[in-house]
């Protein structure tokens, strides 16, 4: 027994063949069927009805000749209850090798009829050429049987065609040159079995030539050109566009090949590409047209050599001139060579296709094969991996044979018989749709497998697709996966297989097979991944392989990117290179480009190739010197980046001597550049003027150094100066070419500066609306995603429900809504039915913070995603409508029938890519508000470091004047490297200040100290032991300072004051230091904590009356006057610092800061100072890896039940009887170990805290004996923050 795969159904009866005539409306033709086909004897009148209603009926209909069909209508068996639920359409010129006709690509299936009398028409979207029809019913009224009435529309159809042998062709030479034409056309229609040959080959002057040829069953086009006189490009052609798959199906295709001046167009059936023309060819004319062949005049050698076409071309015009009208009127310019007949020659090639898991063709064993000796051959095309071709068994050596494919290659296991299982291989890549051939032979326990025509391997001893399904039968089990694929050209010891005779049931048996046609689909061929992804593809379905694409999803639709730096912000982000996707998911390109990220605003910086100041030296050979700036970005991302940014700017200087700029209002302008989208417009004004003033800066501000100019250069000084200004209209950015005119004169002198575009603000980003009524809606035209559709917006709301946004069709729809607090429902109809993906996300949605959602629908998948919640998916159906079609006006924020309405914001809502305008719509619209305030419930949490955060109508800002740290987030440390010499000094109150609030005394005259406590914080990394690392001072000679102290080879924090009975020091070298102070039972106790990173702190208790009043200075660094301290602080204190600090803070107060970015602030710097980032990187370890914490990251050890004291007691005389100094020194430590080199982060930063447990009191003198960790004398300590 032969298997090639489910349960075979009863043998039905034989083929009756009848004769109908159907007439059809008068303004078509009168078509014919000549016959009908059903498989059992038909019965019933008024329509066809087979005995037997099973999915193996048909009915054909020949219509004589080939027609152009344009409709078929549908009606159940009169006056029964037979009629149609659903069937398919094939189509056919031989009445053989049928073809299945689909809607949109995938839907094969046709809804059929409701009732028996009820006409259904179908309108076929593109009209079908073809001379047999054939339906089969696939479904029908489950209380009846298969009945129908048919009626087909259409009209006559005449072609010319001719036949190609594979060594014939024909010339078309231009005997007059006609005159050039920007635009030539070239159509035809060819049908063919080989997968390669010339199709056409064009000539042209300067040996220029296009060819277009099959190979493996694509179209490509190639240019040739002659080169160096004669001899031939060692290119071989250079490929201008590939497309089409599967062509050599026996199926006519249509292809148009359309030269244009600037590209050119290659349709094949419904799909076109476009490719540049050439610069050759932009004025080229076609000389000689060789088809079939190429046949050239020419040295060219044939793109595909000895493959010359083999197969019909139809209709083939050029320029609306039929070429095969004129072949067979034998006109003078056209000459055939080798055989070439005018009607189409169709070899008949019966193919089965395997469509799942359930087919089957079972045939009988020849008699021969008792002895041994088998020989079987075939073709098959697969897109599949995996799957089992064969099967069949030997008695006589009772052993099986199995043929089948894993991993694309052929395999061959034979096992039984009392023998090792044997394995043998063969061929590879045989997944690739394309036919190949398998021949297997045996004799005399000699077994060789040929796979197309090479062999693959021969060994001793042995074919199925699958079993079929028989109950209690142990004989056929398929252990491998089925094969999915067409087979054809089956032979069996040299005799071919009819497979006709097999669906009559006359051969053999089957199941789940399509006979007569073969069901490949190209899945890829086009593809629906998008922006370059690749596709792969199985017999059912493709998958997109998105890598290194920029973008993701089933089909690589949504990118991975941000559209703007604004949006990288506002997820965290600080300065740096980020790729921006200025339009989504549209056809733009991901760009990187750096992010500029500060205090007020986002900037997009676009670099371009010259933005250094470049000298121009005087050249009497050359009167102009031009210069051309070539931009990191593309001119897509360009114009699109100032098209969505707030502001816009560039610098542009021109410094001078004895070189005029702009001469005289009046005069031509020496100078001018180009600028505004691509390719640019010339613009005479210079930067900080307006356009078209003819002015640079100093003219719009009347402070020119000529008056009688408007540009400080035309004063044709012969000294240095210059013109310098922002660009800041955005219609003329950015600037593309610079052109400068007055360099030719002896001693002149010239240089200039275009810098890096820079934009801010994004207007897409904030872009929002405000719903206050739910019967509020804003509506834009229909929304057009008919195969990729994503929507992405943000909203936030204090409702529980509401639709964000509908768009209806006839029977389509989408819709997206919040259905609870807590879940958001993406919901769409592409006419399978309604489908609905959900994201619960088991948090409130309501809580009127900004939510992110995000909606794709594919032809392969839908997907919702809401904040970073993991997206749920919904698969689309296999066999389905894919299109969805819109006709309604889209609404946002409520629906049509004004009900569900939204109540909150809705922002920055995108659809494909681009941005709907809210505000603008919402400006005229009743109910709705343009705009939405309250950004920093969402976003505040990005500010660090004390950082506040402060509304704005268009998102946010940090204002960083109460951190020590700067930056878009106060996160970037400031810090500075000292020297023993630096000394900075921040006057907190000048002494006669102190004197006018004498009465207020004793409190103190800094409104900070009438805090019940202080914070002071500071990073620091030095090698220097011992060393003053603060200093504050009082107006009453009292003082506080911070030290690292020195013992033996360890140094240590350590803090002293005369208001403690002696210095603290850590016992530890790492230290972490908090003061604490609470008012308890009339006296002050304070509490002193050191703690090392996370090691167990160490707590001190100290009880004193004393108070630190009236805070006159802070200082770091050398202390000048140090009158108050004791000989030995003081000596100390006279060394200075070396070292680096960072992010000092004293409550409110950055004295760093202060010194380094705020100089008018009070404070004094002596000695050098000099800013650097030794903060916030140690060079001890370059590999180390570090990790910056905001302040927000750190546990807070204060007791949540006890708040922290923030604000002015207005009860001064209590105030006044008790004031405490509060120390609060935060140490955050990070220790990186090199060989020699030891360095340590630390923060000091107090807090406040309920209570402490004292300890015994201890008392360090400056080398008390401490258990510091140790560490060898010459290794350096860093501490910074």
């Amino acid at each position: 027994m032969f298997i090639l795969q489910g349960s075979p159904p009863p043998l039905p009866s034989p083929p009756i063949l009848a004769s109908l005539a159907f007439l059809s409306p008068a303004n078509f033709s009168r078509l014919i069927v000549i016959k009908t086909h059903c498989l059992s004897p038909c019965a019933g009148a008024g329509g066809w009805s087979p005995l037997v209603s099973d999915r193996y009926q048909w009915l054909e209909v020949d219509l004589g000749r080939r027609t152009q069909i344009t409709a078929v209508a549908t009606q159940g068996r009169y006056g029964s209850s037979d009629w149609l639920t659903g069937y398919l359409l094939m189509f056919s010129d031989t009445g053989h090798n049928w073809r299945q006709h689909r809607q949109e690509d995938s839907l094969g299936a046709f809804p059929g009829n409701s009732n028996a009398d009820t006409v259904v028409q179908y309108k076929l979207k593109q009209p079908v050429i073809a001379r047999y029809l054939r339906l089969i019913p696939l479904d029908w009224n489950p209380t009846g049987r298969i009945g129908l009435r048919l009626e087909i529309y259409g009209c006559q159809y005449t072609s010319d065609v001719a036949n190609f042998d594979g060594s014939s062709s024909l010339i078309y030479r231009l005997s007059v040159r006609p005159s050039w034409s920007e635009m030539e056309v070239i159509s035809l229609k060819f049908k063919t079995l080989k997968n390669s040959g010339t199709l056409l080959h064009a000539e042209g002057q300067r040996d220029h030539s296009l060819t277009l040829v099959l190979e493996k069953g694509k179209l490509l086009l190639y240019h040739q050109q002659d080169s160096n006189h004669g001899r031939l490009s060692s290119s071989g052609g250079q490929l201008l566009v590939s497309l089409g798959s599967l062509l050599d199906d026996q199926h006519w295709h249509h292809v148009k090949l359309e030269r244009l001046s600037t590209h050119l167009n290659l349709t094949v059936d419904k799909n076109t590409q476009q490719a540049h023309v050439p610069a050759e060819l932009s004025h080229w004319d076609i000389h000689q047209l060789s088809l079939g062949a190429v046949q050239s005049h020419g040295l060219q050698k044939p793109i595909l050599s000895n493959r010359n076409f083999h197969g019909c071309l139809e209709n083939l015009l050029y320029n609306d001139l039929n070429l095969l009208y004129l072949a067979k009127k034998n006109n003078h310019q056209v000459s055939a060579v080798g055989n070439v007949t005018f009607s189409c020659a169709e070899p008949v090639s019966v193919s089965a296709t395997f469509t799942d898991a359930h087919s089957f063709l079972q045939l009988p064993g020849l008699t021969t094969w008792s002895s041994g000796v088998v020989s079987v051959a075939l073709q098959f095309r697969t897109w599949n991996k995996a799957g089992l071709l064969l099967t069949f068994d030997l008695p006589q050596q009772e052993v099986m044979v199995w043929l089948y494919l894993s991993e694309a290659r052929l395999r061959l296991q034979i096992s039984g018989g009392g023998r090792a299982q044997l394995d043998l291989s063969a061929g590879s890549g045989l997944n690739d749709g394309q036919w190949h051939s398998v021949e297997l032979n045996s004799r005399e326990d000699q077994l060789s497998i040929t796979v197309d025509k090479d062999e693959g391997a021969t060994s001793r001893v042995f074919l199925s697709s699958g079993c079929p399904v028989q109950e209690g039968s142990q004989e056929c089990r398929n252990p491998f996966r089925v094969f999915q694929g067409c087979m054809r050209l089956l032979t069996l010891d040299n005799q071919p297989v009819d497979l006709i005779k097999v669906q009559q049931r006359l051969l053999g048996n089957y199941s789940h097979l399509q006979i007569d046609m073969c069901g490949i689909i190209d899945r890829c061929s086009p593809s629906h991944c998008e922006h370059g992804g690749r596709c792969t593809q199985s017999w059912s379905t493709f998958h997109c392989n998105c890598s290194n694409s920029g973008y993701r999803g089933a089909t690589c639709h949504s990118s991975t990117y941000e559209q703007s730096c604004e949006a990288y912000k506002h997820k965290g982000n600080t300065s740096g290179h980020y790729y921006i996707d200025v339009d989504g998911s549209g056809p733009i390109q991901p760009q990187l480009i750096y992010c500029d990220m500060t205090e007020d605003r986002t900037w997009m910086v676009i670099q371009h190739n010259n933005t250094e100041l470049t000298p121009v030296h005087s050249s009497p050979e050359r009167s102009q010197h031009s210069a051309h700036f070539d931009y990191a970005a593309g001119e897509e991302q360009l114009a699109a980046i100032v098209s969505q940014s707030e502001h816009c700017e560039q610098e542009l200087s021109y410094h001078c001597r004895k070189s005029r700029l702009l001469n005289t209002p009046e005069g031509a302008p020496f100078s001018w550049w180009l600028g505004g989208p691509a390719p640019g417009q010339v613009q005479t004004y210079w930067g900080g003027a307006l356009p078209d003033s003819r002015q640079c800066a100093c003219g719009l501000q009347d402070n020119c150094l000529d008056s009688n100019h408007y540009c400080n250069c035309d004063a044709d000084y012969d000294q240095w100066t210059n013109d310098s200004g922002l660009l800041t209209h955005k219609e003329t950015l950015p600037v593309r070419s610079l052109v400068l005119g007055d360099i030719q004169r002896p001693g002149s002198e010239a240089a200039y500066r275009v810098g890096p575009l820079r934009c801010h603000g994004d207007k897409n980003f904030w872009n929002a609306a405000f719903f206050d009524k739910e019967t509020s809606y804003l509506h834009f035209p229909t929304f057009h995603g008919e195969l990729n559709a994503d929507i992405s917006f943000l909203f936030k709301t204090p409702s529980s429900s509401g639709v964000f946004l509908e768009n209806l069709g006839i029977k389509d729809f989408i819709r997206i809504e919040l259905s609870s607090s807590s879940e958001v429902v993406f919901s769409f109809d592409v006419g399978n039915g309604p489908l609905e993906v959900q994201v619960e996300t088991h948090v409130p949605l309501n809580d009127n913070r900004w939510h992110s959602v995000r909606a794709e629908r594919n032809v392969k998948e839908a997907s919702l995603r809401v904040d970073k919640f993991p997206a749920a998916t919904q698969e689309a159906p296999a066999d389905g409508h894919i299109h969805l079609q819109l006709n309604s006006q889209l609404f946002i924020g409520g629906t049509a029938s004004r009900q569900k309405g939204f109540l909150g914001c809705i922002r920055s809502l995108q659809l494909n890519g681009v941005t709907l305008d809210l505000e603008e719509r919402a400006k005229i619209t009743p109910g709705v508000r343009p705009g939405c305030p309250g950004h920093c419930s969402s976003y505040g949490s990005l500010c660090q470091n004390q950082g506040r955060c402060v509304e704005r109508a268009s998102g946010f800002s940090c204002d960083c004047g109460q951190s020590a740290y700067t930056g878009s987030f106060c996160h970037e440390e400031v810090s500075a490297s000292f020297m023993s010499t630096t000394s900075i000094t921040y006057t907190l109150k000048e002494p006669y200040e102190l004197s006018r609030n004498s009465s207020a005394l004793p409190s103190s005259i800094y409104s900070d100290t009438t805090l019940r406590g202080e914070n002071i914080s500071l990073g620091f990394r030095t090698s220097q032991s011992p060393a003053l690392l603060l200093y504050i001072s009082s107006f009453y000679r009292e003082y506080l300072a911070l030290l690292i102290n020195q013992h033996g080879e360890d140094s240590s924090p350590l803090l002293s004051s005369p208001l403690l009975s002696s210095p603290l020091l850590s016992r530890e070298a790492n230290c972490y230091a908090q003061s604490q102070v609470q008012r308890k039972h009339g006296h002050v106790v304070t509490y002193i904590i050191f703690q090392i990173d996370q090691d167990a702190r160490e707590d001190f208790n100290l009880t004193s009356d004393v108070e630190f009043n009236n805070i006159k200075s802070l200082i770091l660094g050398r202390v000048q006057e140090s009158d108050e301290l004791e000989a030995e602080l003081a000596g100390l204190a006279s060394l200075g610092f070396t070292g680096c600090l960072s992010g000092v803070r004293f409550n409110s107060i950055s004295p760093l800061k202060a010194a380094l970015l705020h100089p008018d602030s009070p404070v004094i710097v002596t000695g050098p100072l000099v800013q650097s980032s030794c903060g916030s990187s140690s060079p001890a370890d370059p590999y180390a890896a570090e990790t910056t914490h905001s302040l927000s990251d750190q546990p807070s050890s204060a007791d949540p039940g006890q708040p922290l004291v923030n604000a002015i007691r207005s009860d001064s005389a209590l105030i006044g009887g008790l004031i405490a100094v509060v120390i609060f020194v935060t140490v955050s430590a990070l220790a990186i170990m090199a060989r020699f080199i030891c360095s340590r982060k630390e923060t000091y930063r107090t807090q406040e805290v309920k209570a402490a447990q004292p300890e015994d009191g201890h008392e360090f003198p400056f080398s008390s004996q401490v258990d510091c960790e140790s560490a060898p004398s010459q290794n350096q300590k860093e501490y910074f923050i």
